[in-house]
């Protein structure tokens, strides 16, 4: 159950929001990192190697490929 909870705090992304990157505009300078592009798993989500930020697809999001 401590890892559903833990991504019930992941920042959700729309198509719009692709390719992901963290850190994601929402966060402060003074906890910044290199960025990051993420790949996203088969289920939608990704997690930062640096701060372990959680990123999930929101639901009916569709990927288009290029």
């Amino acid at each position: 159950m401590a890892n559903a909870a833990h991504l019930d705090n992941a920042v959700e992304l729309d198509g719009k929001d692709l390719p992901a990157f963290c850190p994601n505009p929402a966060m402060p300078v003074w906890s910044s990192h290199p960025r990051v592009f993420l790949e996203m798993s088969h289920d939608g989500k990704a997690k930062c190697p640096y701060c372990g930020t959680v990123y999930a697809l929101k639901p009916g999001t569709v990927v288009h490929g290029h």
